[in-house]
């Protein structure tokens, strides 16, 4: 039978010493402490030669696992770990990938909490959710801007990243000195070179590729649709239009940023291409059923321009060229549509509703024109 919960030392020593007295019959003390015989005369055998130290629980765990995981899967556990911060499913995969396998995650966990890698805290089950991704690469780049943060040299790095939406592969991850239109098209100008030209690109509201509510380009995304590049913007306050980005930011922090300070923007740099490889060709992605986004990924066959384009429009389309304020003329009425285009030639061409026209920059509705209304509508995103 069990010791009683309270104070299980004092009443095993309390026993004790009562079987020592004179007299005492040691079967009826066993019954009044609610114990066996058994379990009192080992206690007894204990106390005599250990003293009040023997009086103590001795560990359960068995004396031999035959089911123990080899000391070099250990090992291997453990260095990957070490090396990566990764959890138990991502560890596995890569043992696994190896040849070293098969390996239950919760052999991996398990290991992990034998060496104190990680605490044994309750799983969290994940929220309802619905995962979108793209049919094929370069349909979707989301780009956006890391948080900012200050390096030892007291300079501020701002992290530009750009992200496959089909592969989740990183196409850019630079240590910028800042967040300006010039910064980001010479990154982004150099990762087209390398990796092509995507369908279109989601963004947030913010500069430098964001404006406001009233015109949503700026020269940056101008610059973007010269380049046969369609541009989106995410909904406002709604991060999760960039849940990709805002996870690959996630990992990315806590991977590389988290509780360091790097010299300068150069050893930065260094530090965010090593990440960026290891993340692209070595890190297995739980969306993408433990494979690697280079397993998925594949240059765009759209080639970057030597020159941009020529803007060219149709003979039936009314071209306007757009004033420095931003406003065109149309019909005796003035409307306004961005500045961003100014000094660029746009077309009108008749919607299906009678006094309403499209605006067209290049290739790319950008806004309509009410003659009814002498209003400006925006184009709303996909």
């Amino acid at each position: 039978m069990p010791w009683q919960e309270c104070s299980t030392m004092t009443l095993r020593q309390e026993f004790l010493d009562l079987a020592q007295k004179p007299g005492v019959s040691f079967s009826e003390l066993c019954k009044r402490f609610r114990v066996s015989r058994k379990t009192g005369y080992k206690w007894r055998r204990r106390y005599v030669e250990k003293g009040v130290t023997g009086l103590a629980d001795l560990s359960r765990r068995p004396l031999h696992s035959p089911r123990r995981s080899e000391p070099a899967v250990e090992e291997q556990v453990l260095s990957i770990r070490d090396q990566y911060g990764w959890g138990a499913r991502k560890i596995k995969s890569c043992v696994e990938r190896a040849g070293d396998g098969p390996l239950a995650k919760s052999t991996v966990h398990s290991i992990l909490l034998r060496h104190g890698r990680v605490k044994d805290l309750p799983e969290k089950t994940a929220g309802a959710y619905r995962r979108f991704e793209h049919e094929r690469p370069n349909q979707l780049w989301q780009m956006d801007f890391k948080g900012h943060f200050r390096l030892g040299n007291h300079e501020r790095c701002h992290p530009l990243t750009v992200l496959d939406d089909h592969s989740r592969y990183s196409l850019c991850l630079e240590a910028c000195s800042n967040e300006q239109t010039a910064t980001v098209q010479q990154q982004l100008t150099a990762t087209f070179r390398q990796y092509g030209l995507p369908e279109r690109m989601l963004m947030d509201n913010g500069p430098p590729w964001g404006n406001d509510l009233s015109c949503k380009f700026t020269p940056l995304t101008v610059w973007l649709l010269r380049l046969g590049i369609a541009v989106t913007h995410g909904r406002p306050y709604h991060p999760q239009t960039q849940g990709k980005e805002e996870r690959f930011h996630r990992s990315l922090k806590v991977e590389v940023l988290a509780q360091r300070v790097f010299a300068d923007l150069k050893h930065m740099q260094s530090r965010f291409d090593d990440w960026r490889y290891c993340y692209n060709h070595v890190r297995p992605h739980e969306a993408l059923d433990m494979q690697v986004p280079a397993s998925r990924y594949e240059p765009s066959p759209r080639s970057f321009p030597q020159q941009l384009p020529l803007i060219e429009y149709g003979s039936i389309d009314k071209v306007r060229k757009v004033q420095k304020n931003g406003t065109i003329c149309f019909r005796h009425v003035e409307f306004r549509v961005g500045k961003a285009f100014g000094g660029y030639a746009v077309a009108l061409r008749p919607s299906t509703t009678d006094g309403v026209y499209d605006v067209y920059f290049a290739t790319h509705p950008i806004a309509q024109v009410d003659l009814n209304q002498t209003s400006v509508r925006r184009v709303h995103d996909h």
